[in-house]
């Protein structure tokens, strides 16, 4: 007798992998926006002298790192986006939480390994703040640009 058949009255289904999940053309607007906001934001931040990118490619070109605001937050912003996609209000405030709290001591990592230098008047609360309304922004994007594909 068949152990699996007998279990559920039917044969087991094999395991499919979900590769990338996160990759989805449903994030890729918010995605988009993420660049958008997070390209200015910086470079409008660097041009205050809050803070510079020490090691970016392209330097005599770009003020701002374009591997970050290229790669590596939109990828952030998709994962982000589906795991907030996943759990309902209260679990998107928490994620929303979580990762602006996250953001600062990311920030300090960075700094440690040269990535990032702040201006002395610059304090980490700020990025949490920034980030928090950022993701809010994003989040809410998300939201409405669902309803929109939804109906």
């Amino acid at each position: 007798m068949n152990t699996a058949k007998h279990l559920s009255g039917s044969k087991l289904q094999p395991w499919r992998k979900n590769r990338l999940t996160f990759w989805n053309k449903k994030y890729i607007s918010s995605a988009l926006l993420a660049v958008i906001l997070g390209t200015y934001l910086d470079h409008t931040l660097v041009e205050l002298g809050l803070y510079e990118f020490p090691l970016r490619p392209f330097p005599k070109v770009y003020s701002v790192n374009i591997i970050f605001t290229l790669i590596v937050l939109p990828i952030c912003i998709m994962i982000f986006v589906h795991l907030t996609s996943q759990v309902n209000k209260w679990g998107r405030k928490g994620i929303i939480l979580f990762v602006s709290l996250l953001v600062p001591i990311l920030e300090k990592l960075a700094e440690e390994l040269g990535f990032f230098v702040h201006s002395d008047s610059w304090q980490h609360i700020y990025s949490f703040f920034g980030y928090l309304l950022f993701l809010v922004i994003i989040d809410g994007f998300q939201q409405w640009a669902g309803k929109i594909r939804n109906h």
